[in-house]
C-alpha cells in the first residue's frame, strides 16, 4: 500500500499553479487589509469648539478615529487644560440609500474590486504557461520511464531552446549511443559464436582423422585453421577494447606513417607512393594500432584485387590522408557504409575470397578514436579506394 503522501501528491504543474495563485492571493488581501485600515481614518480635520458667546475655548487638528458602530471621534484638549471627546456618529441611511459616499471608502472598494480582478487574471494566465512547462518535464519523465523498463528505442521531445531542450537532446544523444553500443555487442557476439564455430569444427574434425602417418599438408590445414582462430579472437577483442571508450588504448605520439605504410606495403608487395614533396608524412596516435588500420586496408585490397596494390599518401590542410587504391570488382554505392560494420561482408566474398568482416571494423573503430575518420569512394579505371583520414600532427 502506497505512503499517505503519495496518494495525495498534486502533480507538479498543479503545485506550481496553486503556489502562483496563493501568492497573488496573499498579496492582494494584504494589500486590501492595510487600504482598507487606512482608508477608514477619515482625514485631517481642525476641530473648534466655542461657548455661547462666540469664544473659542477649545481647539485641534487632527485625524478623526474610527470606532466600529459610533462613527468618526476627536480628542479635543480645551483652554482650562481639561480634555474632552467630540463624536459624530454614522448618519443613518433611510430606505433605498446606498452605502456610504465618503470617498475614501468608495476607492478602498474600488481597488479590493480592482486586486480582485488582477489576483484572478492572473491565475487564469498562469494556468496554461505552468502547465506548458510541466507538461514537457511530464513527457520527459514518462520518457525515462519507458527507457528505464527497456525500451531503448524510446526520444524525448527535442522541441524548445532552453534549459529543457538541452536535457531532452542530451538524454537522446545517450540513449543513441547506449542503443547503437547494445545492438553492437548483440551483433559481435552472434556473429562471433558462428565464426568460431567454422574452424572449430575443421580442427575437431582434423585430429579425429589425424594419424601417426599423417601427411604434412593435413598438419598444415590445421595449423591454419589455429591460425585463424587466433587471429579472430584477437580481433574480437581488440574491437571490444576500441568500443568501450573508458579503455586506455595506448600513448599518443606522433608517428611517421610514411614508415608504417612502407613496412606494411613490402610486407603485402604493395606500391607505396609517399607525399609529393617527399617529406615524411606525421600523425598523433597509437603506433600498433595505425599500423594495424594501415595492415587491414592493405590485406583487404590483396584479398579482393586482381591487380596490383597502390597507397598514396598525402598532406590536406590539418589532415593526413592514406588512400589503398585496388582493381578489384569495386563496391556497390548501396554497400560502401555496412562494410565497415562488424562481420558483415559483400554477398558471395566469403566463399571466394575468405575473411570473417572484422577488418574493416577495425579500421573503422581505430580512425574514430583517432579523431579521424575512414571511406570507401569510387577507383577510376575500377576497383575500390580506401581513404583514412587522421589529424596531423602539430608541427
Amino acid at each position: 500500500m502506497a505512503p499517505w503522501r503519495d496518494r495525495f501528491r498534486f502533480p507538479l504543474y498543479l503545485r506550481l499553479w496553486l503556489a502562483v495563485v496563493l501568492a497573488v492571493v496573499a498579496v492582494t488581501l494584504a494589500f486590501g487589509w492595510l487600504w482598507r485600515v487606512n482608508a477608514q481614518q477619515a482625514p485631517a480635520r481642525e476641530v473648534i469648539i466655542r461657548n455661547e458667546g462666540g469664544e473659542i475655548i477649545g481647539r485641534v487638528t487632527q485625524r478623526a478615529a474610527w470606532v466600529p458602530g459610533q462613527g468618526l471621534e476627536f480628542q479635543v484638549t480645551m483652554n482650562d487644560g481639561s480634555t474632552q471627546f467630540v463624536q459624530l456618529p454614522p448618519r443613518a441611511r433611510g430606505p433605498g440609500e446606498g452605502p456610504s459616499t465618503r470617498p475614501w471608502l468608495r476607492t478602498s472598494n474600488n481597488l479590493l474590486w480592482i486586486l480582485g480582478i488582477t489576483a484572478l487574471a492572473v491565475a487564469i494566465g498562469a494556468y496554461p504557461i505552468v502547465r506548458r512547462l510541466t507538461q514537457r518535464l511530464d513527457d520527459m519523465r514518462r520518457g525515462v520511464e519507458r527507457w528505464g523498463e527497456g525500451d531503448l528505442s524510446v526520444r524525448i521531445n527535442e522541441a524548445g531552446s532552453d534549459e529543457l531542450a538541452f536535457v531532452a537532446q542530451r538524454f537522446n544523444h545517450a540513449a543513441e549511443r547506449l542503443e547503437a553500443l547494445l545492438k553492437t555487442h548483440k551483433s559481435l557476439l552472434a556473429n562471433a559464436s558462428h565464426e568460431l564455430r567454422s574452424p572449430l569444427a575443421r580442427i575437431r574434425m582434423g585430429l579425429e582423422l589425424m594419424g601417426p602417418d599423417a601427411s604434412e599438408s593435413f598438419k598444415d590445414e590445421i595449423r591454419r585453421n589455429i591460425a585463424e582462430l587466433d587471429q579472430l579472437i584477437d580481433e574480437i577483442l581488440l574491437a571490444s577494447r576500441l568500443d568501450a571508450r573508458e579503455t586506455d588504448i595506448g600513448s599518443f605520439e606522433a608517428v611517421d606513417l610514411t614508415g608504417l605504410a612502407a613496412e606494411e606495403c613490402a610486407r603485402t608487395a604493395a606500391e607505396l607512393l609517399p607525399a609529393a614533396d617527399g617529406q615524411a608524412v606525421v600523425a598523433r596516435g597509437v603506433v600498433k594500432l595505425l599500423r594495424r588500420a594501415i595492415r587491414n586496408l592493405l590485406e583487404n585490397a590483396r584479398r579482393y584485387s586482381s591487380g596490383p596494390v597502390t597507397t598514396e599518401l598525402a598532406r590536406e590542410g590539418r589532415e593526413v590522408v592514406l588512400r589503398v587504391r585496388d582493381r578489384g570488382p569495386g563496391v556497390p554505392p548501396a554497400e560502401r557504409e555496412r562494410i565497415f560494420e562488424p562481420f558483415y561482408r559483400l554477398p558471395g566474398a566469403s566463399e571466394v575470397h575468405g575473411g570473417v568482416g572484422l577488418g574493416l571494423a577495425l579500421v573503422r573503430s581505430i580512425a574514430q578514436r583517432h579523431h579521424g575518420s575512414v571511406a570507401c569512394e569510387d577507383q577510376d579505371g575500377g576497383g575500390a579506394c580506401f581513404v583514412l583520414r587522421l589529424p596531423a600532427a602539430p608541427g
